[in-house]
């Protein structure tokens, strides 16, 4: 089957080991100081290990290979205890898995295992049925409360065209000495006032960590604009997915390659648009 896994660039992996302890699954391991994926049917297609890999050296691949499994997964980690079973469970539940963690719990029946885990006091938000990313899983949700208090034809900050980072020329002249924005694709269409709070001031790009390709191409045209452009600041605005955390490690090789060292902020939005935290990094 063709499906949604992670990659590992061995060139770029410094062994650091963070990403074998984010992966609740057991699906990655250090050998011979780099990680490995030790195999696909371990791998959920979450994507937790990329937020915690420093180097950016994982990314998202679609590829044919074997489905995800499970109770494979529960028989590799069932032995290792109860704090390491209830870290993978509540992983399934915290990214509405639903079905997965389901398989999981049945293991533990069918074994006569009979934990019980905190995480499943609470009953999530939104039910999903079915594997995957979630920033792909359908849900809905009410408008805010104050959605419906913007003015009408509220004005664009938008300042230069083209927007999207793949077409952008990084020594436009627009670019020079400017404030950069960098924004997940689907960030202006869940933050309410994204012109007048975020976009105003700065100039825009816009890209999706998941689904362009040549990671590498962008990483080399935001080198080219610090050195080139003489930016001042990289604003990186990405969804609470995990899949978004791509977009600031972009960001970061960038600022770490090139010859000048500009500030870098990170601010990550909700699914319904709120601000959920705002940092320089």
């Amino acid at each position: 089957m063709k499906r949604t896994v992670i990659k590992i660039d061995e060139d770029l992996c410094n062994g650091c080991g963070l990403c074998v302890n984010g992966c609740h699954e057991g699906a990655l391991q250090l050998i011979n100081g780099k990680a490995v994926m030790i195999s696909d049917l371990y791998c959920d297609g979450l994507g937790a290990c990329i937020g915690h890999c420093p180097v950016g050296a994982i990314e998202f691949e679609e590829r044919e290979t074997e489905p995800y499994d499970e109770v494979a997964v529960m028989e590799r980690i069932t032995p290792k205890g109860q704090a390491v079973v209830e870290a993978h469970l509540k992983h399934l539940h915290d990214h509405a898995q639903h079905d997965f963690l389901q398989q999981g719990l049945q293991y533990l029946s069918d074994n006569n295992i009979n934990w019980k885990f905190d995480f499943m006091e609470t009953k999530h938000e939104h039910q999903h049925g079915g594997g995957g990313c979630p920033g792909s899983k359908a849900m809905s949700f009410a408008p805010a409360a104050n959605g419906m208090q913007t003015a009408s034809n509220q004005p664009s900050a938008l300042t230069q065209w083209p927007v999207q980072l793949k077409l952008l020329s990084p020594t436009a002249p627009y670019l020079n000495g400017a404030d950069l924005l960098l924004a997940a694709d689907c960030v202006a269409f869940s933050v309410g006032n994204f012109h007048s709070a975020w976009l105003q001031g700065k100039k825009l790009a816009i890209a999706c960590p998941k689904l362009d390709t040549d990671k590498e191409a962008y990483i080399e045209k935001l080198t080219a604009m610090i050195d080139q452009s003489n930016l001042n600041t990289i604003t990186v605005m990405i969804m609470e997915v995990p899949c978004c955390g791509g977009l600031l490690q972009m960001a970061q090789q960038a600022v770490s390659r090139a010859s000048r060292k500009i500030p870098l902020k990170l601010v990550e939005v909700g699914l319904q648009g709120n601000i959920l935290s705002e940092q320089w990094v």
